[in-house]
């Protein structure tokens, strides 16, 4: 089978590798598509995404879906469509019962994070424990269904938030996240939905997923204390402290964007003065379930994905995926043959 390694820092090279055979209590999946994460740009780009540093050839991709390859137990047929809990959870915490994402020594598909690294989903086969596969709706296209884990994301996150219903609701990063977060909001109840950033091209399909105001921060200040909840998707300090000021007096504000392990300069004072509740939010426990189904009601939310490209193609794939104003999610369809999103560009 094929699958594609980085290397080091932008090298990826495609190779010819055995295919893997399923053991006890797994199966095999031929992956359709993956899409690209920003932690797959980091280890493609700069060779590491934070403390974890490519030390061997590394297969990205944890966002996934494609069919059953192979089921030894025969329980699924081959070709049943599926997606992937990209999680492998580690040891039991008795402290975090219901967190079990956040238990020690677990893995995530397509992370130098454990040694050996633990291998990701850009490949023809992929072989995962049985726990991992979700099995989709017969309404829900394989390609749509390449968006559950990141989806699961933002669900996660708006959980962390707590009750949204009515609630104004901004979203500060219009990327790949943050417009599924808009998605997220929207199908929660949320009253209102503001979406930011500082490129047109987020901003506009921010407003074509159904956000009601898209603003560009380049140019226009957002109100301070006007927002129950702030799911901050961007990572940027600077959005940081703007979300602390824009969040109302005992709101709610989420840190969903990754942000590097150093000292950034954030402005505390509203967080203080306003007794507001700012927390974190990592990956997800089991909200992949509840992306499946409302990526199969919400048939919208597929527009986030705006390019299709070939594996042949996948540095090509990564360039596109790194320019944030020409594109949202990017995905790479690994088998030829697969069908592109409707109005998504394929090269």
């Amino acid at each position: 089978m094929r699958a594609a390694f980085i290397d080091a820092r932008q090298t990826l090279v495609v190779r010819e590798v055995d295919t893997p055979e399923p053991g006890p209590d797994q199966v095999r999946v031929r992956i359709d598509y993956v899409g690209i994460c920003g932690s797959d740009l980091h280890y493609y780009f700069e060779g590491a995404n934070g403390a974890y540093v490519v030390r061997e050839p590394l297969i990205p991709g944890h966002e996934v879906s494609g069919r059953i390859d192979r089921d030894p137990s025969g329980r699924w047929p081959a070709g049943t469509p599926v997606t992937v809990h990209p999680a492998t959870f580690g040891d039991p915490a008795p402290s975090l019962p219901d967190a079990p994402h956040l238990w020690p020594n677990g893995a995530y598909l397509g992370s130098a994070s454990t040694w050996p690294h633990t291998q990701g989903g850009l490949a023809e086969h992929l072989v995962v424990d049985r726990a991992m596969v979700r099995v989709l709706p017969g309404s829900l296209p394989v390609l749509r269904a390449v968006l559950a884990e990141p989806l699961a994301v933002a669900l996660h996150a708006l959980s962390r938030a707590g009750e949204v219903s009515g609630a104004r609701v901004l979203v500060t990063g219009s990327g790949p996240i943050g417009l599924l977060a808009v998605a997220a909001a929207i199908d929660a109840g949320a009253g209102s939905v503001t979406a930011t950033d500082v490129l047109p091209g987020p901003l506009a399909r921010a407003s074509a997923l159904g956000a009601d105001r898209a603003v560009d921060v380049s140019a226009e200040t957002l109100d301070a204390g006007s927002y129950d909840v702030v799911l901050e998707c961007s990572g940027v300090a600077a959005s940081i402290s703007a979300a602390l000021a824009a969040v109302r007096p005992r709101g709610v504000v989420v840190q969903v964007g990754m942000v590097p392990d150093e000292a950034r300069p954030v402005n505390l004072a509203p967080f203080i003065s306003k007794e507001v509740t700012f927390v974190g939010t990592f990956r997800f426990a089991e909200e992949i379930d509840a992306a499946v189904d409302l990526l199969d009601r919400r048939p919208e939310i597929e527009q986030v994905i705006t390019h299709v490209l070939p594996a042949d193609d996948a540095e090509g794939a990564f360039a596109v995926a790194r320019d944030s104003e020409r594109s949202g999610k990017v995905v790479v369809a690994v088998w030829p043959g697969d069908t592109p999103a409707a109005g998504a560009q394929s090269l």
